[in-house]
């Protein structure tokens, strides 16, 4: 027999051995020794009161044995022969389309501009060190995408797109932690992903897919509303069938490609703002109330998330990162863009998170209106551009202590960074447009009175965050097929039809079945 319960522990309890067996077997009535087994479904902590509780979903097995198997089977077979699909880009969308071309019997070919997960280390150093971007390997470009160096951070609310539950299943399938599959905001980190992607990368060329790194498409050639072949930056062409477009919402030059040669894009709303890095210890002293002590080992570094409407604009905060380190994700020299990202462990002394305001591209971009679909990604290359002026025209970047920009004044020192390249004191709150740093003040302000503390003069904010969402989405229609292009499937990130890693996947996914005929 099996039966379900929501169990409630404390911290104290946790601590004990054979706590969950002890506690189901209280409420269900049943001696301890006929559980066989309690399996985790879900784990999440509730901080709210300064009793933390730590609630557990869990399947108790009363005399039987728990399965040792997941029920999703991976079942891949060789297509070395079989019909091809072109997918342009290997990150999160374009490698689960490749997986699921496996499935349903066809060969996927990548074509990724960037390299393998490992030579893009140095890659990511020369930003770091040396600040030379590389612009077809860095944060955002390579195998595994933005997300590969940028947290592994699985949680999504995109739970009508597909099946959230194997696209987990298949990260553990190929060596993610199955802790995964239990915990309610779940996060793999960013020194375990890279291996995640490599074994990826392995299942697809076993079973006779192709993977092509430094690789740039550079164009299409088109006859009757159908891509006809893909020129590539070497100058090879190749004939093609199907093209899944999962090229990230950095690739620019995709979206200058498809402009250029008149097929239809849409500007998109976004967001732009700053990213705020504290101190963990003050993050955790707000949420586990423990202000001016350590928190409980037991616990993991505090996150939050934060929203507030500023004259009918949402500011929120974005891709929280605790215990974490900023990094720079430039795609271009010329510009600094800054990102968040965590180790497994979450175990650096700070916390850092995107604070966002949103940008309506109907009504915000007026002064950009002559770059039509592509008025957003021209206002987010402005800024950027200002960014990398601001910091002294390298990867350093342009700072102020969180008080100071709130109240108008340049700060005369800057609090210690996580952020490799360097920070420089900048007057972030005159050189932001007024809709982003007028409602960031004023968002700053109101976070302060939700989390008692978080308005701090201990706190940076780090500009510029602007790569949170695509500007630019490229249409399709129900059959997730180009309205204009019969034989390109847009996707993920880069078509503006997902946010995250796993949202990216499941649509990756999708566009895999429809490409090979199956949705």
């Amino acid at each position: 027999m099996i039966k379900q319960l929501q169990l409630r522990i404390t911290l104290q309890e946790e601590r004990q051995t054979g706590i969950l067996v002890n506690k189901a077997s209280q409420l269900l009535n049943v001696k301890s020794e006929d559980i066989s087994a309690v399996k985790v479904l879900r784990k999440s902590i509730d901080a709210r009161k300064k009793l933390i509780i730590i609630n557990y979903k869990v399947d108790v097995y009363i005399n039987e044995p728990i399965p040792e198997h997941s029920n999703y089977v991976f079942d891949y077979k060789d297509v070395s022969h079989a019909k091809p699909i072109h997918i342009i880009g290997f990150g999160p969308a374009g490698m689960y389309a490749a997986l699921r071309c496996i499935e349903l019997g066809f060969k996927p070919i990548v074509l990724e501009r960037g390299k393998n997960v490992q030579d893009r280390r140095r890659d990511l150093k020369a930003i770091n060190q040396d600040h030379l971007v590389n612009e077809d390997s860095n944060y955002c470009f390579g195998e595994g995408g933005a997300g590969t160096y940028s947290d592994g951070k699985l949680y999504t609310r995109s739970l009508k797109r597909g099946d959230v539950r194997k696209i987990f299943e298949n990260l553990v399938f190929h060596g993610a932690t199955d802790q995964i599959l239990v915990d309610a905001h779940p996060h793999i980190g960013t020194n375990k992903l890279p291996k995640v992607v490599k074994n990826i990368r392995e299942t697809i060329l076993k079973f006779g897919g192709e993977v092509h790194f430094e690789t740039r498409v550079t164009d299409f050639n088109i006859k009757d509303h159908k891509i006809t072949s893909i020129i590539l930056k070497n100058g090879h062409e190749l004939d093609t069938e199907n093209v899944i477009l999962a090229t990230g919402h950095s690739a620019r030059d995709i979206y200058y490609l498809l402009h250029n040669k008149g097929i239809q894009l849409k500007a998109k709303s976004f967001a732009m703002g700053v990213r705020v890095e504290h101190p963990q210890d003050i993050i955790d002293g707000i949420q586990y109330h423990c202000k001016g002590e350590k928190r409980d080992e037991l616990l993991p570094a505090a996150a939050y998330s934060l929203v507030q409407q500023v004259n009918h604009r949402g500011v929120y905060s974005f891709c929280m990162c605790p215990g974490g380190f900023i990094v720079p994700a430039a795609t271009a020299n010329g510009e600094v863009v800054v990102n968040g990202m965590s180790p497994s462990k979450r175990n650096n002394e700070y916390a850092n998170s995107g604070i966002v305001v949103e940008i309506n591209s109907d009504k915000d971009l007026y002064k950009y209106e002559q770059y039509g679909a592509l008025k957003g990604l021209e206002y987010q290359k402005d800024l950027e551009r200002l960014a990398f002026t601001a910091g002294g025209r390298t990867q350093t970047a342009p700072a102020q202590r969180l008080t100071d920009f709130v109240e108008g004044n340049l700060s005369s020192s800057l609090n210690p960074t996580s952020y490799q390249p360097g920070l420089k004191s900048a007057p972030l709150h005159s050189l932001f447009p007024k809709l982003i740093g007028s409602s960031l003040r004023k968002g700053f302000k109101a976070f302060g009175e939700k989390m008692r503390g978080y308005y701090t003069a201990e706190a940076n904010i780090i500009g510029v965050e602007s790569r949170t969402s695509s500007p630019v989405n490229i249409p399709r229609n129900e059959n997730l097929a180009h309205p204009e292009i019969t034989n390109l499937f847009p996707c993920g990130e880069g078509g503006g039809y997902a946010g995250g890693i796993v949202s990216a996947a499941m649509d990756g996914e999708r566009c895999a079945e429809a490409a090979t005929g199956h949705l």
